[in-house]
């Protein structure tokens, strides 16, 4: 693994009985990319992010995540990354300030209360910080996981359609925080069905299909003439889409 590649992925594949969730994948991403992983519904996006933060080991191949094998040894592989997970899931029975003190232990960060208090404002979760996750809205969950995973500053963030169920103004919220963090050398890996989104921040996109990569460069190499991304999508993944 070179200095400048944040993630490195060789072979990898993740079968679930018969069915071949990702397919002798190879990948190089590099530090401060922006970088998008787009494809229809059980492409295989979930399950590479899985596999790359620890949670599913590879069928076969290998993967290394800022010089760690994630599935190795996945608690030291989780100190230097952020996670956003696709489903949000804060425990039911603990407040959004409990749970990032939760979070804040765990990771041994200093003056977490100040950290606290910093992503609870930045979030606009003053007034419902007392509220149990069982009980709070979708849109309040989302803000929580994604402050979880920037509390302590990660190199490297993993976000798994983050945006979903925020309003238009804490997505422009987000977004522009995102900005600041890969100004100070911070790294992102997306998956993300809002392709617009993915057209304006992403550095690089690759599209998976069937767990396999059928397109991988810049906005610019992906799209013909006047396309969107979006057409671009629907062209390379039109076999799936036909299929479902």
């Amino acid at each position: 693994m070179t200095d400048d590649s944040a993630i490195e992925i060789e072979g990898v594949s993740r079968s679930f009985g018969d069915l071949l969730a990702v397919n002798n994948l190879s990948l190089c991403i590099q530090r401060g990319e922006v970088f998008g992983l787009l494809g229809p519904n059980g492409a295989g996006k979930t399950t590479l992010l899985k596999i790359l933060t620890g949670q599913l080991d590879p069928t076969k191949g290998s993967a290394r995540v800022l010089g760690k094998e994630p599935y190795e040894d996945p608690v030291a592989a989780k100190v230097d990354i952020g996670v956003v997970p696709e489903i949000e899931s804060p425990p039911s029975f603990l407040t959004c300030r409990e749970y990032l003190r939760y979070v804040g232990l765990i990771r041994g960060i200093e003056e977490i209360d100040d950290k606290i208090n910093y992503w609870i404002k930045f979030l606009d979760m003053s007034d419902v910080q007392d509220v149990l996750g069982k009980d709070m809205s979708k849109g309040t969950k989302q803000k929580l996981m994604l402050a979880a995973a920037f509390i302590h500053e990660p190199k490297l963030l993993f976000l798994d359609e983050p945006f979903i169920g925020l309003d238009p103004y804490h997505q422009k919220h987000v977004k522009e925080y995102l900005k600041r963090y890969l100004n100070g050398g911070g790294t992102i890996f997306i998956c993300t069905h809002i392709l617009e989104i993915a057209e304006r921040i992403c550095t690089r996109i690759a599209i998976i299909d069937h767990g396999e990569i059928v397109a991988l460069g810049t906005v610019d190499e992906l799209t013909d003439d006047e396309e969107t991304l979006d057409g671009a999508f629907l062209r390379y993944t039109r076999g799936s889409i036909e299929r479902s």
